[in-house]
């Protein structure tokens, strides 16, 4: 999974950044410092891994990873040059989702690029600019699609569609509230990479006081949770100081520190668990001697095509799957055990694997 972080400049994107990824992208209290896409990789933390890794005394444990890319602060403008211009958003069209930080604390000694903390404002500001550079985008495949389309009607269909998205977003409008006639233009639509196309999580970055009670207190978070609802994004709290702080300490340190402040999971867990619900996705397992490792998957995946992100040859070859929930399988203490409970299945080719399933895929090629 790819995340693209996005924020106005000095609404705490890269202290953000670098407390998710401890990549030290340099972080400092004026615009543009950021002047380079800064690319993290982050192991996705679950506890299941542990668990199954001392139950089969496995070698080594690989977890599922999120990839972050840092891009520089937009400011009003950049698709036109102001700023950095737009040279960074090329950076995120292959991302799978935008993280979005919005600036939702008063502190007088961090400036605002805009004179004042506005989210809405900020919101839209970041908006109006991804609405600019995908444009950009349409009117050169519009160009050529034009050339091309007299004699095909596949290019004829996919020209009216350019057109009609052109116009919808010259209205202000993403492109994701851009109604699709069936699942052929959605395909389309979506081999377009538009910016404006993509699943958003906004960011809410709060000062320490308002952590506790996950900014319910807080009338910025209140304007972006019901923005969000409206136009179908999830939204996390969170506090980017705070965060770095917590990513300086190892795991007791860090347990210890949130139960201190009232909280029960880290931003980083808090922005996993938006992004796999927004994305849809899962994780299902595979277990042994020599290692145990999470596996990404889209909900309502089949087995052999969770096998192929194996292998190609495991989604080629599939025989079958020998499946059995984690709890389960630790319940029993061993592989064995749970099968003589009968709680290991064997499932075919039209089996949806589910999150927590542990799997061993059986394939001949």
């Amino acid at each position: 999974m790819k995340l693209g972080i996005v924020g106005l400049p000095n609404v705490g994107k890269s202290t953000l950044f670098n407390s998710l990824t401890k990549a030290g992208a340099e972080s400092a209290n004026y615009p543009f410092c950021t002047i380079d896409p800064n690319v993290g990789v982050v192991p996705v933390p679950d506890e299941r891994l542990k668990l199954l890794s001392d139950l089969y005394h496995s070698e080594k444990i690989t977890p599922a990873v999120i990839e972050f890319v840092d891009i520089a602060g937009l400011v009003k403008g950049a698709s036109k040059g102001e700023g950095l211009g737009n040279q960074f958003l090329s950076n995120i069209r292959e991302v799978d989702a935008i993280v979005h930080v919005v600036r939702c604390f008063d502190d007088p000694n961090v400036v605002h690029v805009d004179g004042s903390v506005d989210p809405l404002r900020d919101i839209e500001t970041i908006n109006l600019e991804l609405i600019f550079s995908d444009l950009e985008i349409l009117e050169r495949r519009i160009s050529k699609t034009a050339r091309a389309a007299n004699n095909d009607k596949a290019l004829a269909k996919e020209l009216v569609i350019l057109k009609e998205l052109q116009a919808h977003l010259e209205e202000g409008n993403l492109a994701k509230s851009y109604e699709l006639a069936d699942d052929d233009s959605a395909a389309f639509v979506a081999s377009l990479n538009l910016l404006t196309d993509k699943p958003v999580i906004f960011a809410a970055n709060v000062c320490e006081d308002d952590l506790a009670d996950d900014g319910a207190s807080n009338e910025y978070v209140s304007k972006v949770r019901d923005f969000a609802a409206l136009n179908g994004c999830e939204v996390f709290v969170i506090c980017a100081q705070i965060e770095q702080e917590i990513a300086e300490l190892d795991d007791d340190e860090k347990k210890m520190f949130l139960e201190d402040l009232g909280l029960t999971e880290s931003g980083l867990e808090k922005l996993i668990a938006a992004s796999y619900s927004l994305l849809g996705l899962l994780s299902y397992l595979t277990a042994g001697e020599k290692e145990t490792r999470a596996w990404t998957i889209t909900k309502g995946t089949k087995a052999p095509q969770a096998a192929g992100k194996i292998h190609s040859d495991f989604e080629r070859g599939f025989i079958r799957a020998e499946v059995v929930n984690y709890q389960d399988l630790l319940d029993c203490k061993t592989y064995t055990a749970a099968k003589e409970k009968g709680l290991v299945r064997l499932e075919g080719k039209e089996y949806v694997v589910k999150d927590g399933d542990v799997i061993l895929f059986r394939f001949n090629v």
